[in-house]
C-alpha cells in the first residue's frame, strides 16, 4: 500500500481544532456534511484556512484540489475577483439597513430575466429557507397539507421528518410528507391515488445522481396539474450549474415555483424562491420574513455572480471540465476492474461516485478507505465532484492521477478477507439516504 505522511502529523492541527470545537459546538461543525460524520477520524482534515480558485489549504497547511466546493455553493471559484470587488464596494455603503436596499430589486430582476418560471422573487439565506417558503406558499395557495418529495430539501420539519433523521419532529408533521422515487412516475401516481385531493405540492430535484428519463419531468408536471398540486423544482444545486436558467431551462419543463441557493452568490449566504406571480403574491399574506433577508453583501455577490454567468461561458466550461472528469474516472474504473463496487454517474457539473457492497465488505468500509487515501494525496471529495469555473486541466489531471493510484488499492483491499489492515480509522456510517 502506498504510504504518505504519517496521519498523526499531517492532520495534527485539524485534530486539535476538532477536540477544542467538540467542547463548545455539537459535532464540532455547523453542518453535518462538514463534520466527522462524513470525514473519518484521524485521516481527514476538519478545518480549512483559506481557498483560492479550485484549491484550499487546511489548518495544517496541506493543499487540496477541492471538488466539494463549499457543498456545491462555489461555482466560479474561491475568492473570485469580480465577486470580491462587488462585495468590497457594497461594504463601503453598509450591510443591513432599516429599510430595503435597491440591490434587492436588481437581483430579483436578474433572476426574472434568467429563470423561465420566475415572475416574482423573494430571498432567504439558506436553501432550507427557500424550500420551506415554497411549501408554505403551496399550502396557502391550494388549501391542502400533504407534500410529495423526491430528493433532499433541507433541515426543516416538513421535509426532514420524512427521513431517518426525524428525531424531534412531531409525528403529525411527519405524516404529511410522502416520498416518491425519481424516474418512477408510478410511485407518484400511487400517492395521488392513495390521498386524493390532499396534495399541496410535488417538490423534487429535477436531476441528481442520474438524468431524468425522457418524459419523466413532463409527466410529473402533468400529474401535479391534474391533481391540483403545485410543481416545485428544488434547484438549490442545479440552478446556475446545469444552465443559466437552471435545470428547468436545460430540460424545457417549467414548474410553478423553484428554489435556489448554492451557486446563487458563489458561496455568499443567500437563497431565493421564484415562480408564478399569482402564487408568489401570497408572500404578502403568509409569513416569510428575515431580518437578514435583504443583507446587501450577499445580494451584491449574487448580482456579480449572475452577471458573470451571463457575460462569460461559465456553464459551458463547467460542463466541459466536468465531462473530462466523468469520462476519465469512468475509464479508470474500467482499467482497474472495480466496476462491481464503484461507478460514476450524474451530470458533468455534478458527478457522483456511487459505492456498492463487495461481500464481505460493505460500501461504507470501501468509501472510508477511499477517502483516507485521496485526502492524503491532496484531493478533497466526499461524494460528488462539484465542478467550478476555476477547475483547470491541471486540477483534473491531479484528480485522475490520484484515482489511478487509489483505485488499485481499493481493488486489492476488496479482494482480501478484511479491510482492517488497510484502514487507519473507524468506518463511516451513513447519515441518511436521500437519493
Amino acid at each position: 500500500m502506498t504510504r504518505t505522511d504519517p496521519m498523526s502529523q499531517r492532520y495534527r492541527n485539524s485534530e486539535q481544532h476538532l477536540e477544542r470545537a467538540l467542547k463548545v459546538i455539537p459535532l464540532g461543525s455547523q453542518t453535518f456534511s462538514k463534520s466527522f460524520t462524513q470525514y473519518p477520524r484521524g485521516v481527514s482534515p476538519y478545518f480549512i484556512q483559506k481557498g483560492l480558485g479550485a484549491r484550499v489549504w487546511d489548518v495544517d497547511g496541506n493543499e487540496y484540489v477541492d471538488f466539494v466546493n463549499g457543498l456545491a455553493s462555489i461555482t466560479l471559484g474561491y475568492n473570485d475577483p469580480d465577486v470580491n470587488a462587488a462585495v468590497q464596494a457594497q461594504l463601503q455603503e453598509g450591510t443591513i439597513f432599516s429599510l430595503a436596499h435597491p440591490v434587492e430589486i436588481h437581483v430579483a430582476e436578474k433572476l426574472v430575466e434568467m429563470v423561465p418560471c420566475a415572475e416574482m422573487v423573494r430571498f432567504g439565506k439558506n436553501g432550507s429557507d427557500a424550500t420551506s417558503g415554497a411549501i408554505r406558499l403551496a399550502r396557502a395557495y391550494t388549501g391542502r397539507d400533504r407534500v410529495a418529495v423526491c430528493g433532499y430539501h433541507g433541515w426543516q420539519d416538513w421535509y426532514i421528518g420524512s427521513t431517518a433523521r426525524h428525531r424531534g419532529v412531531p409525528k403529525a408533521t411527519r405524516d404529511l410528507t410522502h416520498s416518491f422515487s425519481y424516474n418512477d412516475v408510478a410511485s407518484l401516481h400511487k400517492l395521488f391515488k392513495e390521498w386524493p385531493d390532499q396534495f399541496a405540492a410535488v417538490i423534487l430535484e429535477p436531476a441528481n445522481v442520474v438524468d431524468p428519463k425522457p418524459g419523466f419531468l413532463e409527466e410529473v408536471r402533468q400529474l401535479a396539474k391534474q391533481h391540483g398540486a403545485l410543481l416545485v423544482f428544488d434547484e438549490t444545486i442545479t440552478g446556475f450549474r446545469y444552465a443559466n436558467g437552471g435545470a428547468q431551462e436545460l430540460y424545457g419543463v417549467v414548474p410553478d415555483l423553484a428554489t435556489f441557493g448554492k451557486g446563487l452568490a458563489n458561496g455568499f449566504p443567500i437563497s431565493a424562491v421564484a415562480g408564478r406571480a399569482e402564487v408568489m403574491r401570497l408572500m404578502e399574506e403568509i409569513f416569510f420574513s428575515f431580518t437578514f433577508g435583504g443583507e446587501t453583501l450577499s445580494l451584491a455577490a449574487s448580482l456579480a455572480t449572475l452577471t458573470k454567468l451571463q457575460r462569460l461561458p461559465v456553464v459551458r466550461r463547467v460542463h466541459e471540465q466536468g465531462g473530462k472528469v466523468l469520462a476519465g474516472v469512468g475509464k479508470l474504473i474500467e482499467k482497474h476492474g472495480i466496476g462491481r463496487f464503484l461507478r460514476i454517474s450524474g451530470h458533468p457539473s455534478w458527478t457522483f461516485l456511487v459505492f456498492g457492497d463487495a461481500a464481505p465488505h460493505g460500501q461504507w468500509e470501501i468509501k472510508t478507505l477511499f477517502l483516507q487515501e485521496i485526502f492524503a494525496r491532496g484531493v478533497l471529495f466526499i461524494g460528488s465532484h462539484n465542478m467550478s469555473y476555476a477547475h483547470s486541466d491541471a486540477d483534473i489531471e491531479h484528480l485522475l492521477h490520484t484515482y489511478d493510484e487509489v483505485f488499485p488499492i481499493l481493488g486489492k483491499a476488496v479482494a482480501s478477507p478484511s479491510l482492517k489492515p488497510y484502514l487507519r480509522c473507524a468506518t463511516l456510517e451513513p447519515l441518511f439516504k436521500v437519493r
